[in-house]
Order: structure tokens, then sequence, then C-alpha cells
């Protein structure tokens, strides 16, 4: 196994690999230090998951499978891009582009019949949604900007929307029927198995069997009424035509890969409800499924010119739709995985409230957020800025996240505990000796799910927290809502430990709504907060704050303390960024910031040097620190457009930066002697690798492929300059 793991991902980030590993490479063999991959890309866990189907030379190992295991271990040091967490069209693309690759993959049956097709989908649906977190998080996060970007973003402030006091946005949430008013939670006292069962009036249906939980691990169970939803959803869509603000529909359809589908489905079956009353039966029969999405539904309603032309009657009837593209009428509602909650509404609040509506202008909408349960931390975000006006980046503190996550903690609608009911009744989860632990009276349509959090986490979580709060002495707030089932059990573990440490008086326990009212109060006047919260927060908030302190979540330094000693360095919450890898395929030109690969990278170096004694990883390690503060003080950073210094050139410089500060250092004169022709070279071809570099924009350009690109027309994309890579080999 090599020294440090860097993961081969999708999309923007994988791209960017292509031309940033090499030098990553090329400058850790000087300290010894091996840098691999494992492939935990959608494509390439696709193929892993089918072996059975293909040639032998087309198998690939489960590498997402054995890094797994790898990150139980206190050898774990691995570099983790942002992969994808697949909603459906995005698997069924993926499986189409393979199968047209020569890959023998089945299909993915929609509505599975045989036991074959049954047995097909379950192993499809492992991929979908947040299957790596969960896998390669054996450990709680420790998220924040690092202080360079932090003091970059300062000294640069990025443009922010203004607010209006008047404005219309506003956010809509479910006041009854909803996860939140539903839940139920408990914490275990002893080892125990479980099952989860419906009853019903023609029999118990086994739902899920042989769970298992060791002794103080807090379980929920919760449910959301469809009836109750459908009802929501009507209500809203009428609110926001009367209001004349735009229909927005934000949901987190890849991480919570079960409930959030279905969820956003009602939405499109509420908005289109004239037709689906209409042509239900119509559709069904053409494959129409509403949790797809509208863009789905219309290609294969295509030709049926009644249903197309009740379906352009009834949109044209309700408010008009957040936009993903207005350019070419991508609507809110055409894909489930196109508007994923955590990076629309803090673009929505950091643009002023508002979003780009079908004629091609902003306008102010109506957040529509289902779930009550985290839908707090955006109304009153919205509220607070609507009283205040925007965030100032320049002089704006920072909020750091302390977030509850290892062994698939909270892992809310994704886990095989989620479940769509088919017929009325009563859903138990009933523990081995019997004890019904959690009970719902559910009706048809109904989601119900269940999560859990182990109580070895837990405690971690709140250790971690400890020594953050220790390290920075600034304010720190568990955002827990202790009228809340399942944050009531948590703050049980809470109090404990703190009392415990002595440092109750250095924490606050608020609820989300509370917490974030007092988090944008503290970095308005300059100071800074360390938000303690759960999984989903977690994610929620490590694109909030850093959208509005830093214009990007791409830049955060994310840490993961792995339990059993290990390390797992995360590069940042900015996602696959699939419009940037529009844009290189059609202009050559990646957009792409890899600041949060360089950040990541430093972390990995001095903890290997930690763990294993290197100190010229250490020296690396600190010279990446400065080669990262040189690209920011230097402006390397990527332009937006085309036929400007892009992701290629930033990497360039950072090269440069990084030799140079390898030769300045007095630690290591061997490291100082092997890197001078290094960066005699990288600075006497400036010029030469620069014309090369921008040379090369402009063309569309081909790379065999978007989920399963072909290596060496990618790194011929991405590697473009001949002199640089006669430099870095």
């Amino acid at each position: 196994m090599s020294d440090i793991i860097y993961t081969k991902v999708d999309e923007a980030p994988e791209l960017a690999s292509a031309s940033f590993l090499p030098i990553i490479q090329k400058f850790a063999a000087a300290a010894g230090v091996s840098v691999g991959t494992k492939d935990i890309s959608l494509a390439g866990r696709i193929l892993a998951t089918f072996p059975e189907h293909l040639k032998e030379a087309q198998r690939q190992p489960d590498d997402l499978a054995e890094l797994g295991r790898l990150v139980k271990t206190a050898d774990a040091n691995v570099i983790k891009l942002p992969n994808i967490s697949a909603s459906v069209p995005q698997l069924v693309a993926a499986i189409t582009e393979l199968q047209s690759q020569g890959f023998a993959l089945p299909d993915y049956p929609d509505a599975p019949r045989t036991d074959d097709e049954k047995a097909i989908r379950a192993k499809y649906d492992t991929l979908k949604g947040s299957a790596v977190n969960p896998v390669l998080r054996e450990g709680n996060s420790d998220r924040r900007a690092a202080k360079a970007v932090k003091s970059y973003a300062q000294n640069n402030p990025h443009r922010m929307g203004d607010w209006s006091a008047d404005s219309k946005t506003r956010v809509a949430a479910m006041s009854c029927g909803d996860f939140f008013s539903n839940e139920t939670s408990a914490t275990l006292a002893k080892e125990t198995g479980a099952k989860i069962v419906l009853e019903t009036a023609n029999g118990e249906v086994v739902l899920k069997n042989g769970l298992s939980y060791p002794a103080g691990t807090v379980v929920d169970a919760t449910f959301m009424s469809a009836k109750a939803l459908g009802a929501f959803l009507a209500d809203e869509i009428d609110k926001t035509k009367a209001e004349g603000t735009l229909f927005s529909l934000h949901m987190k359809a890849t991480m919570m890969k079960v409930s959030d589908p279905i969820i956003f489905g009602h939405a499109v079956k509420a908005f289109l409800a004239p037709v689906f009353e209409k042509h239900g039966t119509a559709m069904a029969d053409l494959g129409v499924n509403p949790n797809s999405g509208l863009g789905d539904l219309m290609a294969r309603v295509e030709g049926n010119t009644a249903i197309v032309a009740d379906i352009e009657a009834c949109i044209a009837s309700r408010p008009p739709m957040y936009m993903v593209d207005s350019d070419k009428g991508i609507t809110n509602l055409h894909v489930p995985s196109d508007v994923i909650i955590d990076a629309s509404m803090p673009a929505l609040i950091r643009a002023g409230g508002k979003g780009w509506g079908p004629d091609g202008s902003e306008s102010d909408a109506n957040c529509v957020i289902p779930d009550n349960s985290y839908a707090p931390v955006y109304d009153e975000s919205v509220k607070f800025f609507k009283e205040n006006g925007k965030l100032n980046p320049a002089t704006a503190g920072t909020v750091q996240n302390v977030g509850l996550m290892a062994q698939k903690a909270e892992e809310y609608g994704s886990h095989p505990t989620t479940f769509e009911i088919a017929e009325a009744g009563t859903v138990k989860m009933i523990l081995d000796d019997g004890t019904v632990l959690h009970s719902h009276n559910v009706e048809a349509g109904d989601i119900w799910r269940s999560a859990s959090a182990r109580k070895a986490p837990i405690e971690d979580w709140v250790n971690l927290a400890i020594a953050r709060q220790k390290a920075e002495g600034c304010n720190a707030i568990f955002w827990l809502d202790a009228e809340r089932a399942h944050d009531a059990e948590l703050i049980a573990y809470v109090k404990p430990i703190l009392e415990a440490k002595g440092v109750t008086d250095k924490f606050h326990i608020l609820a989300p709504r509370e917490a974030t009212r007092a988090s944008l109060e503290i970095i308005t006047r300059g100071e800074n907060s360390i938000a303690i919260t759960g999984n989903v927060l977690r994610d929620y908030l490590t694109d909030l704050f850093p959208i509005l302190e830093l214009a990007t979540s791409a830049k955060m330094l994310s840490i993961v303390k792995l339990m059993n000693g290990g390390g797992l360095f995360e590069t940042g919450a900015g996602g696959s960024a699939p419009k940037h890898v529009q844009q290189l395929m059609e202009e050559n030109h990646l957009r792409w910031d890899s600041l949060g690969e360089f950040c990541a990278l430093g972390e990995s170096l001095t903890f290997l040097a930690d763990a294993k004694g290197n100190e010229k990883a250490r020296v690396l390690g600190n010279a990446v620190d400065a080669a990262t503060q040189g690209v920011l003080d230097h402006d390397r950073s990527p332009s937006r457009k085309v036929n400007e210094p892009d992701n290629r050139d930033s990497h360039y410089w950072f090269a440069r930066y990084w030799a140079e500060a390898l030769i300045a250092q007095n630690d290591d004169a061997e490291l100082s002697a092997h890197f001078g022709p290094i960066a005699d070279a990288l600075c006497a071809n400036e010029e030469t690798i620069l014309a090369e570099l921008i040379a090369a924009q402009g063309p569309a350009v081909d790379l065999g492929g978007y989920f399963h690109g072909d290596a060496a027309q990618t790194a011929a994309v991405m590697r473009p300059s001949k002199t640089l890579n006669d430099i870095i080999g």
C-alpha cells in the first residue's frame, strides 16, 4: 500500500487530478513518499459491482471496499476528493456510457419484476446517493477555512448581493406531518439486534431484519405523511403564485438517496397535478416516474401532443420556477440532483435572496424545504439578512465546524432503513427481547425512516469539540434542539462529558434557529465561532458559511481524525462541479480551483511525518503551505473565462512556489539541493510554459467519456505543456 492514497473520483476534481497528481508524485518521491490511487468514481464503483458481466481485462477491484478496510487502521492516510453522490438519472447515464464503451453491464431496472431484475436493482441501489462517505468516514469531521484562505478572502472580498428589508424571499417548511414532528428517539441500554416490521390488516411484513446495535446507540425513527406533504406543496404553489415569486424546491436527493427523491417526486406531481389527474395512467404506461424529475418525464411523453400541450398549459398557469439554466429551459424540477440544498440555499442567500427565473432575470423566491428539521437554519439566515443587510467578507469572522459523522452517524434517508410505505398500518422497530422501541401509524405512500449514532463516535465528537475550542479559544455552540427527540438524546451525552472535563462554561447548547442567529451575529462582529453539529448540519453548514465568507466551499480545510488513528483529508465541500466539465469540453478551460487539494496535501504530509517519523515529509508539508500562500498572494487561482489562466496554470504556479519554498528552507539541505534544478527550470521556462497552456484553450475537446473518460485523452487535455511535462516527468 502506498504511503498516501489519492482518490480517483469524477468530473472536475478528477480532471484537475490529471494535471496535479503527477506534480504531487514527483515532489513526494524526493522524500521517499509514495502516492497511489484508488478508484471511488461512480463508473469505477459500477464496474467493481458487476465483474460477472465483464471480460477479464475489463474487471477492476472494489477499491472502495479496500479503502473501507484501510480507514479502520492506524496506517490510513487518504486524500479524498469530492465524488458523485449519484441520483438515479446520473446512475443511468453512467451505465449507458459504460455500455457504449463495450462494458456488457445490465440495464438499470426501473420497475424490476423477475428475481434477476430485483437482484440487479439491489446491486445498483447500493451505488446511489452518499455511498462513499459513510464507508470512508470512520472518524468525525473538523472543517475550517485555512488561515491563508480566510486572509485572502478578507483582503479580496467577493461580491455579495444586496438584501432588501422588503424582500419577498422566504423559506417554507411543513408545520406538521414531517420528519421533525413525528420523530421518536431512544438510547439503547444494552447491545441488541432489531427488526423493522409493518403490521397491516393483511398481516405482518418484515421491512428489515438483522439489524444490530451496540449498547449506548441512539436510535431514531420517524415518518413523513404523504398526505400532509401533498397538501403543503399544493398550498405553497398557490402562495408562490399569489406572492409573485419563484417557486424553488431545495432537497438533498444525493445524500438522502431514498427519502428525498421520493419527496422530489411529490413536488413534480404537485406542480403538474392537473396533468397527472388527467393523464396519470397514460404516463405510467410510458414509464414516467416523477421521482426522476421533469426532464425525464418530458423525454418519455415526447410525441404525445395531448400530454405535452397540457404540461405546457399547466406550467404556464403555475408560478415561475427557479431555474438551473434559464437559457436551456432547465428548471428546478428537471433533475433531482441539480438543486442540492447545501449549495443552492447559500448561493441564493449570497445573491441577496435572488434566484434565476425562466426569463433569465433574478427574482425573489419561495424556498420550499418540506422537512422542518433544518429549514429553520435557512429561514433564520434569510430573516437576519433582511434585517441587517449583506455580510461583509472583508470584516467577517469565521464559523468552523466539528461534525458528528463517524460510523454512519445520522445517515437520514439514505440508510437501508428508509421505506416508502406500500400499505396503511403500523411500523414498529422491535428489539430481540420483544421490546417495541418505536411505533408509528402510517398510511400508504408515507416515508418512514430510522437512523442511529453510536456511543463511541458521539463521545469522540464531543472530545474533538473540546479540543478544537481549546485550540481556538473562541465561541463554541452545540447546535442541538432540546425539544427534538434525537437531539435530546445527544444532549444527555454532551452535558456529562463537558461537566467531567470542567469546560461547561466554554460551550453553549442552542437549537439550530437560535444557533444560526447567534453565529451570524458573531461573524458580523468579526469574531469566530465553532459550530458543533450532527451529520446533516455538518454537510449544510460547511457550505453555508464558507460560501458567505469565502464565496466557495471548495477551499475548506477538511480533516477527519479517524478513530483508529489514521487520517482522512478531504478537499472541501464543493461538489463535483459538472458545469466546470461542460466548459472544459466546450472551450478547453477548467475553472475548478484546486485550493482544497493544496490544503489537504499539506495536512496529509504533516500527518505522515508525525505517524511515520518522516521529517522530509514534514519539510514537504511546510513547503506546501508556503506554496498555497504564494498562489493566493499572487492571485494565481483560475479565472472563470476562456483564454485566461485556468486550473492548469494554477498547478504550474503551485509547483514553482513549492519548489522555491523547498530550496529556501534550512531544515533539509538534501531536499533543497534536489529541488534547486527543478525550481530553476520552472522559473526559466515560465514564458514558454504559460504560452503552451494558454494556447491549448478555445477549441472543444474529447475526453473519451464523461463518467469514464479515456486516461490518455484526459492526460493530453490536462497536460498540454510539453515543457512543463518534461520538467515534472
